[in-house]
């Protein structure tokens, strides 16, 4: 009966240390369920908390007033895997802030109040696998390079936000993407939106509702119509309107053919000028000779 009593004794004590020590490093106003999980949801906060743990892996921020996060905030939690900030108020996000955290699997930046996502927001974030961006209703411009970099992610969600248009190659540099969400965008079926929509049409399979679940608005009348109503006829206009750079090009080549034109022009009339006087010297001499 003794040893069993010590036995128990023992069992006490470690739980008690350990529950301890967990404690004492959660942040108060914060819940840690195991000592590498911090949950500080719904707690009202406008700034991120103090004393996290270093070795935090899983970090619960989601539901509070959080307008920003410091550039540098990441740089000691190196074995951070999945960040939740989900329905805060963050309006932008800084670039680099979210290069330093390699290890970083999952990020929700859901429901907040961001406007863009610039080129470098997610450094090359290797490990990066689900992104979610949804319900940001100000987000309205995605870099064609904010992507870059993101070698590992498969799911990337951009529903529900103010984009009318975004660049193909955004998608197009994510080699591991399995699963897009898009749908609930106020998308415009114009010139701009035509590689978007053939991209679509090859991929729908990525998409959870597939093209049905997306819609457009036309650029004559503003009615919306579902992406399975058009066609890549619906774009055959758009095949003849010339981009900046054909513009620029076809300018070029102009003024490139006039100089050629007028120094030849110059050429020739040197060259005129040059045989005339040489007809007139040579028949002079010739008078001279006969007299």
């Amino acid at each position: 009966m003794l040893p069993c009593i010590c036995w128990l004794q023992t069992i006490l004590v470690l739980l008690s240390s350990a529950l301890w020590t967990l404690g004492e490093n959660c942040p108060a106003i914060c819940l840690c369920p195991d000592p590498h999980t911090v949950d500080c949801s719904g707690r009202g906060l406008t700034r991120l908390p103090d004393e996290i743990p270093l070795d935090v892996r899983r970090l619960l921020l989601a539901d509070n007033w959080i307008p920003r996060i410091p550039s540098d905030f990441l740089v000691l939690y190196s074995d951070l895997v999945y960040l939740d900030l989900r329905n805060n108020s963050l309006s932008h996000i800084e670039p680099g802030t979210l290069s330093t955290s390699s290890r970083l699997v999952f990020l929700d930046l859901g429901s907040n109040n961001l406007t863009e996502i610039p080129k470098g927001t997610f450094g090359e974030s290797r490990s990066l696998i689900k992104l979610r961006l949804g319900n940001n209703p100000y987000l309205s411009m995605v870099s064609e390079d904010a992507f870059l970099g993101l070698t590992s992610l498969r799911e990337l969600e951009l529903e529900r936000n103010a984009l009318s248009t975004l660049k193909v190659g955004a998608l197009k540099q994510l080699p591991s993407l399995r699963v897009v969400r898009l749908e609930g965008n106020p998308w415009v079926c114009n010139c701009n939106f035509a590689n978007l929509f053939e991209w679509l049409m090859e991929n729908s399979h990525k998409l959870p509702n597939g093209v049905e679940g997306i819609e457009c608005s036309l650029p004559m009348d503003g009615r919306q119509v579902s992406l399975t109503q058009l066609s890549k006829d619906s774009f055959r206009e758009c095949q003849a309107t010339l981009t900046l750079t054909d513009l620029l090009i076809i300018i070029f080549s102009g003024i490139s053919v006039s100089v050629v034109a007028i120094m030849t022009s110059f050429f020739l009339a040197s060259t005129v000028h040059c045989f005339q006087r040489w007809s007139k010297g040579t028949k002079g001499d010739e008078e001279e000779t006969e007299e």
